[in-house]
């Protein structure tokens, strides 16, 4: 019949064990007041969605220099009906005058200054936020973003 032997060094082991396992759930339990990142604040009415002007720039082998436009980021998500606040900040651009095809929304966005735009898209698809100095490759574009409605 096999016995168990417990010595000093094997209770000082289960100690050990047992308090790392006992502070680490008390931490977890005193720690519920944690948010996870993608919760949504149902309290609000309106939800705010940032987005900035950006550029980009290089050089080519030959020495021309090349840049494009873009907002950032190209692409939100909205549900059908939801309110919406885009906030834009100018950061690249002196000025970005643009509207939202299918809707009635235009506006401008400047440099260094912010636009909130509200939203409220009743239907169903996708919409684009497009930039008319930069509609094109010749205007370093197209700007263009992109807006879910589902």
């Amino acid at each position: 019949m096999p016995f168990l032997v417990l010595n000093k060094r094997t209770v000082i082991m289960f100690l050990i064990i047992f308090l790392t396992v006992a502070s680490a759930s008390i931490w977890l339990l005193v720690k519920n007041d944690s948010v996870t990142v993608f919760n949504q604040d149902t309290t609000k009415t309106v939800r705010e969605i940032h987005m900035v002007t950006g550029e980009f720039k290089a050089k080519l082998p030959n020495g021309k220099e090349i840049e494009s436009y873009r907002w950032d980021p190209g692409t939100i998500f909205v549900h059908k009906g939801e309110k919406v606040n885009l906030v834009i900040t100018g950061v690249n651009g002196a000025e970005h005058p643009f509207s939202i095809e299918g809707t009635d929304i235009k506006g401008i966005v400047k440099k260094g200054e912010e636009t909130i735009v509200p939203l409220q898209i009743k239907k169903e698809g996708v919409y684009r936020l497009i930039c008319h100095t930069h509609h094109g490759k010749e205007q370093n574009g197209p700007m263009i973003a992109y807006i879910v409605v589902d």
